[in-house]
Order: C-alpha cells, then sequence, then structure tokens
C-alpha cells in the first residue's frame, strides 16, 4: 500500500471515532465527545509524521485554559511575568496593578459582560498602587497578587466570597462572581517590619 493511501486509511478511521456516542463506564461515569477528541487531537502527532501540515486546533478567543486555586479563585495566566524566576511579593509589600473588572463574564466569552471599573480611564492608564496582603483589597485580590510575577497578566474569576460578599457593594450586587483582568506591573522594596506588624500580621491570616 502506498503512503498516501496509508495516511487517508488511518484519517478515515480516526475521523469515524467522532460518530461513537459517549459510552456509560458505570452508572455515575462517562467518556464525554471532548475527550474522545482529545484522543483524535492526540493521535495528530503521529499523522504528522506522514501527512504534512497537521496541527491541533488552538483555542479561541475567551478559551484559555484555566486553573482552580485551593480558595476557589479560578485564573488564567495571559501574558507571562518578564522575569519567571523573580519573587513573587510578600504581605505587607507595595505593589502596582493595572485592572479591569466586568460584571457577568468577560466580553471574549459573552455580550452580557459589564464593565464597572478600570485603572484605564479616558486620558491613559493609572495603576492602582496599594499594600498587598493587608486588606486594602479584596481578599481574591490579596490571595491573588501575592501569586503573581512582575509583569504578568492574568483573568481572575473571583467568587462573592472573595470579593464583595452577600451585600456587594455600589454597582457590584450582592453575590456577584467578579471578572477582572489584573497586570502586576510594579512589587516595591522588601518591608522591613517592625514587632507590632509582624504580630499583626500573624494574627490576622489570609
Amino acid at each position: 500500500m502506498e503512503l498516501t493511501s496509508i495516511a487517508l486509511f488511518i484519517v478515515s478511521a480516526l475521523l469515524s471515532l467522532q460518530a461513537i456516542p459517549a459510552f456509560s463506564l458505570s452508572s455515575t461515569e462517562s467518556i464525554s465527545r471532548r475527550e474522545v477528541g482529545k484522543s483524535i487531537i492526540g493521535s495528530g502527532a503521529f499523522l504528522t509524521s506522514i501527512v504534512g501540515g497537521f496541527a491541533p486546533p488552538s483555542l479561541a478567543a475567551g478559551e484559555e485554559e484555566y486553573t482552580t486555586s485551593d480558595r476557589g479563585i479560578k485564573y488564567a495566566v495571559t501574558m507571562p511575568p518578564s522575569d519567571p524566576s523573580s519573587h513573587t511579593p510578600v504581605r505587607g509589600q507595595k505593589v502596582e496593578a493595572k485592572y479591569t473588572l466586568y460584571l457577568n463574564g468577560f466580553p471574549d466569552d459573552t455580550a452580557q459582560a459589564k464593565k464597572v471599573d478600570s485603572s484605564k480611564g479616558p486620558f491613559g492608564e493609572k495603576p492602582f498602587k496599594f499594600v498587598a496582603g493587608v486588606g486594602q483589597v479584596i481578599k481574591g485580590w490579596d490571595v491573588s497578587i501575592l501569586d503573581m510575577h512582575l509583569g504578568e497578566a492574568r483573568k481572575l474569576v473571583i467568587p462573592a466570597e472573595l470579593g464583595y460578599g452577600a451585600k456587594g457593594t455600589g454597582p457590584i450586587p450582592g453575590g456577584a462572581v467578579l471578572y477582572f483582568n489584573v497586570e502586576l506591573t510594579d512589587i516595591g522594596a522588601e518591608p522591613n517590619f517592625n514587632a507590632d506588624q509582624e504580630k499583626w500580621l500573624a494574627e490576622h491570616p489570609l
């Protein structure tokens, strides 16, 4: 069989998998079509060596791979840090960040997204300055910023309990999930705490 015929046979076999319905592993477990699709895409590495030009489809806008932290915050890195080996901020350290806050989702994901606040105004960007990890911002921000490196940008999906809670504030209703675009633009000098500050930090964990 010629090489081209072999390649066409393999492609046909893989495409036929799309017609296979999800099947039951047990009464509560199943393999979805998406997981079957991952198997098909994974086979593309073999096909690439036979048929040039094959590549798995890239993620469309709004389909970033999110990670969920142990505090329930979902995040996706949209811009890697300028220096991945740099230190992340510590509690009590001054930082600056650019941000935009949305309700109902991100604009790339839904037409219902509503911008309610941003560091970018009609006359340019003005990064927000605050002391990290001491309650000057919502807890979801404190926790997230302490995990970021200088120059890194993320999409954050912050649950209400780490945002404005059941009461809300201003245009943000109670129980609202918060959708942030955040970029850490500056990290100040490492703080030198006095005894009272160290005591306060110990008594007020995040």
